[in-house]
């Protein structure tokens, strides 16, 4: 069962809830938050790093406008079921990869792949190919559309 907002702790409450957007830039975020939520950099680090033990976030880092800094790609991929999880560790592995995830689909593996230029890009995608052996479909952004990934997660006042 997934986890409810009254299961974290209102530290975990306010990371997931007060981040997820319009963070100014600063060379010490962590610390910067911890002066915010009135804690230590250390206490912010370990209840990051725990929701991300947990599975209950993947990553913390910025979202960049398609194309505005280096270039990217969706790409999919048609995996054999029985290979799907290997297959997505590898691609999970390159740096240039911000996340992947199956889909009910052929092509049941899509993933997002960013780098610094075109030929930077069409490199990463080759090895991915040559690191999993299967092909895979680039489809890059015709048309932007933005769609703003955040939402507030609410604490209800019983459990």
């Amino acid at each position: 069962m997934t986890d409810s907002i009254n299961d974290f702790s209102p530290l975990e409450q306010h990371l997931l809830n007060d981040y997820q957007r319009d963070m100014s830039l600063s060379a010490t975020p962590y610390a910067d938050m911890a002066k915010q939520l009135d804690v230590s950099e250390e206490k912010v680090l370990e209840t990051i790093q725990s929701l991300q033990d947990r599975g209950v976030i993947s990553r913390v880092g910025p979202v960049f406008r398609p194309n505005k800094i280096g270039v990217s790609t969706l790409a999919a991929m048609a995996i054999p079921k029985q290979d799907l999880e290997c297959v997505a560790r590898i691609i999970s592995a390159f740096p240039e990869v911000n996340h992947n995830y199956e889909r009910e689909h052929e092509y049941n593996l899509w993933f997002v792949v960013t780098a610094s230029s075109a030929e930077h890009l069409d490199i990463v995608l080759h090895e991915i190919e040559q690191h999993t052996e299967y092909p895979l479909m680039s489809l890059p952004m015709l048309d932007d559309y933005f769609i703003d990934l955040g939402f507030q997660l609410k604490a209800s006042a019983t459990k």
